[in-house]
């Protein structure tokens, strides 16, 4: 099921065959590796820092889509690991599935998928895992460094009835299928309309507490559905342990999506390679997802509302800035006011579902990192990171 090899990973495709969009993704990380064309900046702007090394990667290990190793729907605690790391190690996940249980196939029709969908009552995301990283406890926050994103060759959009922020306008289920061109750097929408891809992973969680199974559907301060599109390939997302090994799962590729995913969709698909390195940084624990990209970093805010979900983000950059910097509770909430800026990263007002849960509305906050002297964005970085990786 797992294959481990001691080999380099490697962080891109060739370098001549990358966008200028992933070539700013990666920047930050494919720098330091040897893979930016002659001339080209290691960095996306006078803001850009690079997020991690790199350089320093544990063992690869490959962790195929099977139903052994599949769950669908649901974060489930009775799944034992199907892989156990030590920090620092890359997971490769090739040729991930789709969403209900890698049924659907381009160009089927709405009423052709209908009966798939509907077996599917937990949720649809194909999950894989878990994979447990040794000596992760309670208390410890896992680093998950995205080294690769790169998407099969199509994907779907779609809205059945009853979903998205104003379900009440449409009357008539929506899906449209497209094809990704040989790079993967661009969808066609229609002549004259061309979508830039930034492939992203949606579902990422550390197993929740409880012995009950959690639908990906749900956000939580585990992860789950977060939705985070700023973390393409060289971001980090930081989930905390809730549960011995931290018992991690991903699922829901994308590969592009706007704030709030006002359909409920974005550009579903798969990964046709997809690679994460996780660190463990012990005795030090995040209150919810947090990530790090090379321009920003970012925070999360979930609820029934948007107001619940804003108030969440709020507060959450505003301990980070105090806590990791020693700044007075005021000052941070008004650098907060003054740099941050907070948007919609999921809404929707469901009249109907087909799944047993709704989403949470949720917020994500960014506060850049240009603001800030080297010797600060430095130790912000680095406040929640004991792995010494």
């Amino acid at each position: 099921m797992t294959e481990t090899i001691q080999e380099p990973v490697p962080l891109a495709p060739p370098a001549e065959k990358l966008s200028r969009r992933a070539l700013a993704r990666i920047a930050a990380v494919a720098g330091v590796a040897g893979l930016l064309p002659a001339g080209a900046s290691a960095k996306t702007g006078a803001d850009a820092t690079r997020v991690f090394d790199p350089t320093r990667l544990g063992r690869l290990h490959t962790l195929a889509s099977t139903p052994q190793t599949i769950r669908s729907g649901v974060l489930d605690p009775a799944a034992k690991p199907v892989l156990t790391i030590r920090s620092g190690d890359v997971v490769h996940y090739p040729d991930t599935w789709l969403h209900w249980g890698n049924k659907p196939k381009y160009g089927m029709s709405f009423e052709e998928r209908e009966p798939i969908r509907k077996q599917y009552r937990e949720g649809p995301f194909s999950l894989i895992g878990p994979v447990a990283v040794e000596g992760a406890e309670p208390g410890d926050t896992i680093e998950c460094r995205m080294l690769r994103l790169r998407p099969i060759d199509w994907g779907w959009n779609s809205a059945p009835l009853g979903v998205g922020a104003i379900p009440e306008d449409f009357d008539k289920p929506y899906l449209k299928y497209f094809r990704f061109d040989a790079d993967r750097r661009h969808a066609e929408f229609a002549p004259g309309i061309r979508l830039p891809l930034a492939p992203f992973q949606g579902v990422m969680a550390t197993q929740p507490n409880g012995e009950a199974p959690v639908s990906a559907i749900l956000t939580g301060d585990y992860g789950g559905n977060i939705l985070m599109p700023e973390l393409g390939e060289g971001t980090s997302l930081f989930l905390p342990v809730q549960q011995a090994g931290g018992n991690l799962w991903t699922g829901d590729s994308n590969a592009v999506q706007g704030d709030g995913v006002v359909n409920q969709t974005a550009i579903e698909t798969a990964m046709e390679d997809l690679r994460i390195q996780y660190v463990l940084h012990k005795g030090v624990r995040v209150p919810g997802p947090m990530g790090e990209t090379p321009t920003h970093w970012a925070v999360l805010g979930y609820g029934d509302s948007l107001d619940d979900a804003m108030v969440m983000a709020v507060r959450r950059m505003v301990a980070r800035l105090s806590e990791a910097l020693g700044l007075d509770k005021g000052d941070a909430y008004s650098i907060t006011s003054l740099a941050g800026s907070f948007r919609a990263s999921q809404f929707a007002r469901q009249s109907h579902t087909n799944y047993v849960v709704k989403p949470a509305k949720a917020v994500q906050g960014l506060l850049p990192k240009a603001i800030f002297s080297a010797d600060h964005a430095a130790r912000i970085s680095n406040a929640i990171r004991t792995g010494g990786m």
